[in-house]
């Protein structure tokens, strides 16, 4: 078990009540539990996940230790703005994804694209 940590913006009062239920609120927006095991926060990621359908201008991070990831940190994130998480030589680097009509520079690292809001930290090989 593990720290987990949530941070929301613009999130409705349904998501911030769920958080509020299972996590500790240590200020407006940000989510605290201190030993959350990886079943209950995969529960909680897939109510918020669930519920995000239903949201408008909002962002929802989540964020725990995970020795099996590069920085040694696990990421998911739901909204704006859609961002990846890539390893680059061992630093983790968050991009912002390239818009529908954009493209990205030949040399950026190559990433999973999720077509629902949704983005995890890639382990690479």
């Amino acid at each position: 078990m593990s720290m987990t940590v949530v941070v929301t913006r613009n999130v409705s009062d349904r998501i911030r009540g769920f958080l509020a239920s299972s996590m500790l609120e240590l200020a407006p927006g940000v989510y605290s539990a201190p030993r959350q095991s990886p079943a209950v926060r995969q529960r909680v990621w897939d109510v918020l996940t669930d519920w995000f359908q239903l949201e408008q201008e909002a962002a929802i991070v989540m964020t725990w230790q995970d020795p099996t990831v590069p920085a040694g940190q696990a990421v998911l994130t739901l909204g704006l703005p859609p961002i990846d998480l890539v390893e680059l030589d061992g630093i983790v680097l968050s991009r912002r994804r390239p818009q529908p009509n954009q493209e990205m520079p030949p040399d950026a690292p190559k990433h999973e694209h999720h077509d629902d809001q949704s983005s995890r930290m890639d382990r690479g090989p």
